[in-house]
């Protein structure tokens, strides 16, 4: 189902600066509103898979620096 939606010189004109080939307008507003749907995190598996032991060691700690300061707080 489509709708039709005014907008304002400015308006089109920016969105269509953002449109890439091949891109339809609804395509644009879908991914610059963040998408239809929820991500799973398993789509997230394995992204850190290529970062050695010791930038992840660096990284959980910063995490958990960052609970302990958290906590802190309240």
């Amino acid at each position: 189902m489509t709708k039709p939606v005014s907008l304002s010189d400015d308006a089109y004109r920016r969105l269509k600066e953002r449109k890439g080939h091949g891109e339809s307008f609804s395509d644009v507003v879908v991914r610059l509103t963040g998408g239809e749907r929820k991500r799973s995190p398993l789509e997230f598996a394995g992204v850190w898979a290529d970062i050695d032991d010791a930038t992840f060691r660096r990284m959980k700690e910063a995490m958990n620096e960052f609970r302990r300061s958290k906590s802190r707080r309240f």
